[in-house]
Formats: C-alpha cells, structure tokens, sequence
C-alpha cells in the first residue's frame, strides 16, 4: 500500500516507522512528534527549516484513515490567519497629490521589498487593501512584497507568492508531468497583485515597472527562501481587465483557466474565467523546471 499526501509517497513502512516513533516517545506533543519525524526523514524546505506543517498534516490524515493513533490533543491553539484583521492605512502618511509626466520625470525608480519589514510591509498591506480592487488577502506560502518608489515618493506595489499546484495551460506549456511539477513547483511564483495608485498618471509606467521586477524577482527570492524562481504567472480578470501592460512587456498568454478553483469537487465552474499569462525568467525554464532530483 502507498498514500500520496503533498508530493510525498508514503509507504506501509513509512507507517510502521511513524508507530514506532510514537510507541518510543509517549510524552511528546503531536506538534514535537512531527517536529522529530520531519529530522528522522530530513524533510525540510529549501530554506533548512523543517516541514512542520505539512508534516502535521500528513500525520493528522494518518490518525483520521486509523493508520496511527496520535495522542490526544493538549491545547487547541490560537489561529490568528483566521481572525486577522484588515490591514488598516494612515492615509494622511500617504501623498495623494498628483504625480504625472513622463517616466524620466520620476526617476529614480526604486524597487524597496517590504516582507517582513515591520512598518514598510504594514504600509504594502494597507495600499494595497485601501486602493486595488481586489483588497489585501495573506498570499500564499512563500511570498514576496514590494513597494516601488518614484523619486523618493511610493508609486506602485507588487506581490508574489507560491504558485497554484495545478494549472493546465501552464503546465502543457512547460511540459510538467505530475510528478516534475510536485518537485518543482517551489521554481515558480505567482503575481497576486500589483497596483499602480489612482493618482499616479504617467504613460508607460505599468509595462516599465513589469520589465524591471522580472530582473530582480529570482534574487530577491532566493536571498529570502534559497533558492531562486525561473518562471512567475499572472491571471488577468476578463473581460473586466485586458493585461495591456503585461503584453507590453512581453508576457506569454496561455490560455484560461477552468474556473473552478483549487479545491473544487464538483468539476464544475464556480467562479470567473481568468486568462492565464506567464513570463519565463531564464531562457532555460524548461531545462530547469523538468530537471528529475533525488
């Protein structure tokens, strides 16, 4: 018998050996017992930081098919994801005089990243919620933030985080088995947001500020998560919206996707179409992206 739980194969030998580890550790916590299978299996990010999570996960779904026997639960801990509040935003801290022109009028441009930079992140959020119409929701797995500056005054915001799992027209696109693209989905970020503010007014700004963050994006990634990005995505909300600025700096589109969401059960639509479009960071992305690892 084999169970697939986030990429992982987990054999029956897997599940005696997870038995044992409980048998031989009745004072441990379910949070410390994952916390040891993640080091007895080396499961880790590529950051070194064990998965923990995940690992919780997997042993939870184990415990609920009677696989294993957990212990039973010591405390049911605080979930702040679920009762975080909107981010909020001083709007008197933020000039909203007009800034128009051209784009040597603003330079220079400074692309500052924000993620996990105390007040300046706080700042990304409360734009972000206050001005794109979508609001501020907490991206995804690993993420990147940036607050992008035009002569010393914010000007625009973007943000990556993980990518989705499963995405067709991506994934024929690179030529992902589902295997490879469990493996190596981590080389990829999503675009969740940008926004360039109301009151800013200058002609080919959008399409500019797409050229320079794909430049960056991968070294800044790989400085915070250690390892790099070789392709990032973007859905573009339409008929509502065209992606004008994205196919003037040279994104691919792909296609739609299917409408129905990560979680779906129903194989039916339940929520807009979106167009699928994608901006591969080095020239060998595929090479890269269907390397096999250990």
């Amino acid at each position: 018998m084999e169970i697939r739980y986030r990429g992982r194969a987990v054999t029956e030998a897997d599940i005696v050996f997870i038995r044992e580890l409980i048998a031989k550790n009745p004072s441990l916590s379910r949070r410390k017992l994952s916390a040891e299978l993640c080091r007895a299996w080396n499961w880790v990010q590529p950051n070194g930081e064990l998965k923990d999570m995940v690992c919780r996960g997997l042993m939870l779904e184990l415990h609920r098919q009677g696989q294993i026997v957990l212990p039973a639960k010591r405390q049911e801990p605080p979930n702040p994801l679920a009762n975080r509040a909107k981010p909020s935003l001083d709007e008197d801290a933020v000039d909203t005089s007009p800034v128009d022109g051209r784009l040597s009028d603003i330079q220079p441009i400074e692309f500052r990243q924000v993620r996990r930079k105390g007040s300046d992140e706080q700042l990304f959020n409360g734009l972000i919620e206050h001005y794109h119409y979508l609001g501020y929701t907490q991206p995804v797995g690993e993420q990147m933030k940036y607050l992008v500056l035009g002569d010393s005054r914010p000007v625009a915001c973007f943000s990556f985080s993980s990518a989705p799992r499963h995405l067709g027209p991506r994934d024929r696109y690179i030529g992902w088995s589902p295997e490879l693209r469990r493996q190596n989905i981590h080389l990829l970020a999503y675009n969740s947001r940008y926004l360039i503010f109301p009151w800013v007014r200058v002609r080919y700004l959008a399409s500019h500020l797409l050229s320079k963050v794909v430049k960056i994006v991968s070294a800044d990634w790989e400085g915070l998560y250690h390892h790099p990005v070789h392709f990032i995505e973007t859905f573009v909300n339409s008929p509502q919206y065209k992606g004008t600025c994205y196919r003037a700096a040279n994104w691919l589109y792909l296609g739609k996707t299917t409408g129905r969401g990560k979680d779906d059960l129903t194989h039916k639509p339940n929520r807009p179409v979106k167009e699928v479009l994608v901006y591969p960071l080095v020239r060998s992305f595929r090479e890269k992206l269907c390397e096999v690892g250990p």
